[in-house]
């Protein structure tokens, strides 16, 4: 299946259960893409303790375009 996640904020718990999810996707065999819109592309700024949204980040293996 092909997935696409636009995520446009820049909220850190909502960046993680994104990627979190796009990495279960990919885990699964789906083709995941990943756009980051508007306040987004800051999210390396937007993880906290409780939302390791880099972690997230790092782990993705579709196409992430910023």
């Amino acid at each position: 299946m092909k997935v696409l996640f636009i995520i446009a904020n820049d909220d850190g718990e909502t960046i993680y259960n994104a990627m979190r999810l796009a990495n279960v996707g990919v885990n699964k065999g789906d083709e995941v893409s990943v756009f980051m819109l508007g306040k987004s592309v800051m999210f390396e700024r937007s993880g906290t303790a409780d939302f390791d949204v880099m972690g997230q980040v790092n782990q993705f293996e579709g196409d992430f375009h910023v």
